[in-house]
């Protein structure tokens, strides 16, 4: 079930809602619990005994981390830490890294490995990071163990980030499975944002993937270099408006629920160097990475080489974290490559520079980058990256990309305005009584005009259901 279809929005979340504010607030985390157990079954149905077993040995390691902690055997604590850090790893490596590992050890003759042709369960990504968070927040003191497993299994299971996040850490999300605040004005501000989110994934982010799509289904020999580009610029945009719109809809149903998530996007296509980007880009995965990898690694307090070693596998992870396909893993690098250039050479000239110099040099980049994220098979990349710099004698455009301009010029040039902050700059910019007159139109035109997308049941697919 995805935030993105009636079933979700006219029945799945009335009910919890209606529910969720009639029993008193003791009762509120039982609602939540089984709600949320009951919108991954809806989609997973076996592979909700994962959650099952995930919350179980997740809350006792946190317990026997404390508890160590308390008698001051720290080696007990930190092979808490490390059994819980390792039981994560194995399922998250089982599922979806198995077959990859088997397809790529066979592809070079060795055959100890089975491909299994495992399911991937969804979320499986966020959630792992998410419980993985627990037991090390714990052992730090950043936050104090959960003593009851029904609020733990709140955490684990929360269904607005459950399947595509933002990846919530424990200690900022803890104390507010044991008490938070509900109120009218907060409830209504989570209807607004969620109702940006749905309109970012079904006006924007749908219309242009439908473009993408075109692109990537055409044979090499059709594709011309304007076109290739168009195709790219088309996924740039439905990724980044598929992705922070989920993300929207999730805080927004957080503060439905009383929940304060933080964002996740930051208005990553105004950055002026790769550097920005990523602090702008799906910031909880990069934060995630920041505190439970780089740091321990060592960060940056420590010789140049072992710092760049440090680089080199957090983006190795970033990559591949994504999916379980070379490409992934190269996407990952090519960032690492590009940081590396940034700190070395570039960042300062880039910082002198006119704000246009860097912001173009960003883009043409991350559009790069989005070719090698969506094109999983290596001979087709490799093909497509060809065409785009028009390697190989191909035309600069034909009349296929003069139709697809045509066409989806309105809505390229609306995500293209929707990606930058001139939207709330203005809003901000209005009185109270106009923001809440425009707030109220908006609201209910989006949810008339959605509602329509979904009745129709038009193009309507979900991207980060595959990480």
């Amino acid at each position: 079930m995805v935030f993105s279809t009636p079933i979700f929005m006219f029945y799945f979340l009335v009910f919890t809602l209606l529910l969720y504010y009639v029993v008193p607030r003791r009762g509120r985390n039982v609602v939540l619990l089984i709600s949320s157990l009951f919108f991954y079954f809806w989609g997973e149905r076996v592979y909700v005994a994962i959650m099952f077993l995930s919350t179980a040995i997740d809350f006792t390691h946190g317990l026997l981390v404390e508890r160590c902690k308390a008698k001051g055997n720290d080696r007990g604590a930190k092979l808490a830490v490390a059994s819980s850090i390792i039981f994560n790893l194995a399922l998250l490596c089982f599922f979806k890294y198995w077959d990859f590992i088997a397809g790529s050890l066979q592809a070079v003759g060795l055959t100890f490995m089975p491909v299994l042709d495992v399911h991937l369960p969804i979320g499986i990504s966020f959630y792992t990071f998410q419980t993985m968070s627990y037991t090390i927040d714990v052992y730090r003191g950043d936050a104090r163990a959960q003593r009851s497993i029904l609020n733990f299994g709140t955490f684990v299971t929360l269904f607005p980030q459950l399947i595509a996040g933002p990846i919530i850490k424990y200690k900022d999300l803890g104390d507010q499975i044991n008490e938070r605040t509900c109120s009218a004005g907060k409830f209504a501000s989570g209807v607004q944002i969620f109702m940006v989110g749905l309109g970012k994934k079904l006006l924007i982010a749908n219309n242009v993937g439908a473009l993408w799509d075109s692109y990537k289904a055409m044979a090499l020999s059709d594709l011309t270099v304007a076109g290739a580009w168009l195709g790219v610029l088309a996924f740039t945009f439905q990724i980044y408006f598929d992705f922070s719109g989920y993300s929207d809809m999730a805080v927004g149903l957080g503060r439905m629920l009383g929940f304060e998530f933080l964002p996740n996007f930051n208005y990553p296509y105004i950055s002026k160097s790769i550097t920005e980007f990523w602090r702008r880009w799906h910031i909880s995965l990069s934060t995630w990475f920041r505190e439970y990898l780089y740091i321990p690694l060592g960060g940056n307090r420590c010789s140049k080489p072992r710092w760049m070693f440090n680089l080199f596998v957090v983006w190795a992870a970033t990559g591949i974290w994504h999916g379980a396909n070379w490409t992934f893993l190269f996407w990952g690098l090519y960032f690492f490559a590009l940081l590396m250039l940034e700190k070395f050479f570039l960042l300062k000239p880039l910082e002198k520079a006119p704000a246009v110099v860097g912001h173009v040099y960003t883009m043409f980049f991350v559009m790069v980058s989005w070719a090698i994220f969506a094109i999983e098979d290596l001979g087709h990349l490799a093909g497509y990256l060809k065409v785009m710099f028009g390697l190989g004698g191909v035309p600069l455009t034909n009349s296929w990309f003069g139709y697809y301009l045509t066409s989806y010029l309105p809505v390229l040039c609306l995500a293209a305005l929707a990606s930058t902050p001139l939207g709330a700059s203005i809003y901000r910019r209005l009185g109270q009584k106009a923001q809440y007159a425009l707030c109220t139109v908006l609201v209910a035109g989006g949810l008339l005009v959605c509602t329509a997308y979904l009745v129709a049941g038009t193009y309507n697919p979900f991207l980060y259901f595959n990480f």
